[in-house]
């Protein structure tokens, strides 16, 4: 019987929505920027909402946030200097501190309510990240600070909420804004980015971006992982002028990993690199079936 559950329902198209019964909720507001709540779940532990999408959940963020941040990580030859944007919940920097030659992480998330609510109340989501001294946090727009900074960055990671149409993040998705990236890399930089759903009937988001992004980097790859809160496949991008994931064996991204990190990992290693990696065809046909450049003037917007 499941009458006695509350329900959050997910819509992801008009006719297609996720449903998760709630045990409890643990806050429900608005910030200056977006719709905020934090449930708690009977199936998933405690998830994270912004505008009406699960964001994280206690179950599987552990997933998203290793397949998001540790491929880059792994294959950036000098990980010194990394800029975040977005990650308010602070567990991509919970991952990129695991890495010895990390010196300093700028973090870029406009929202300082959401990041204050995530460490009040997802507090093993950062896991004390936000305290390291490496850590500058920085409450301002992603945009302005890319066009305004003179740093250079070994990896920049865009860990945003995809763009909505009254919101401030499609910019942060264009042809214009991909290339003030490349010029606030170092030589051998990569960019990594959270990149909609891999489901084929939405895959659309996915293949703008992937097309968009070709503009700025010789070398652009989707991979993708199944996130069960999400209920779904969900993709991402690795974009380089010099490195290309798919030329490492899984053998050496396990030496890379004993190297560098001190504690195993829950999800990502050199055998899940691959699979990562490996994209299904029916996929690679419809993401280069479909190859809509993302402009500052021609924005995209999801539902």
């Amino acid at each position: 019987m499941t009458d006695h559950w509350k329900w959050f329902i997910e819509y992801t198209d008009p006719s297609q929505a996720h449903m998760y019964g709630v045990d409890k909720y643990i806050y429900s507001g608005r910030t200056a920027y977006q719709t905020v709540e934090i449930i708690d779940t009977p199936f998933f532990g405690r998830c994270l909402i912004l505008d009406g999408k699960i964001q994280s959940a206690e179950f599987d963020e552990y997933i998203y946030h290793e397949t998001l941040t540790h491929p880059a990580m792994v294959l950036s030859p000098s990980p010194k200097k990394i800029l975040v944007l977005g990650g308010g919940e602070g567990a991509m920097l919970r991952e990129i501190l695991r890495y010895p030659s990390v010196e300093k992480v700028v973090m870029v998330d406009i929202d300082r309510e959401v990041v204050e609510l995530c460490q009040k109340y997802l507090p093993s989501w950062s896991n004390g990240s936000f305290s390291d001294q490496r850590v500058e946090l920085l409450h301002v727009d992603a945009r302005h600070y890319v066009e305004d900074t003179d740093e250079r960055f070994d990896l920049i990671f865009s860990d945003l909420t995809e763009p909505v149409e009254d919101g401030l993040s499609y910019l942060l998705f264009t042809r214009e804004f991909y290339c003030m990236l490349t010029e606030k890399l170092s030589a051998n930089g990569i960019v990594a980015l959270q990149a909609g759903s891999f489901n084929p009937r939405l895959l659309d988001v996915h293949s703008a971006l992937y097309h968009t992004l070709r503009t700025s980097f010789k070398i652009v790859r989707s991979f993708h992982v199944f996130i069960p809160s999400f209920d779904t496949d969900w993709g991402f991008l690795f974009a380089s002028q010099q490195i290309d994931p798919q030329s490492v064996s899984p053998a050496e991204i396990d030496r890379k990993l004993e190297l560098i990190n001190s504690v195993e990992l829950k999800f990502y290693d050199g055998e899940t690199h691959r699979g990562i990696f490996s994209i299904p065809k029916n996929i690679r046909r419809l993401r280069d079936s479909n190859q809509r450049i993302i402009e500052d003037n021609n924005p995209l917007f999801v539902y």
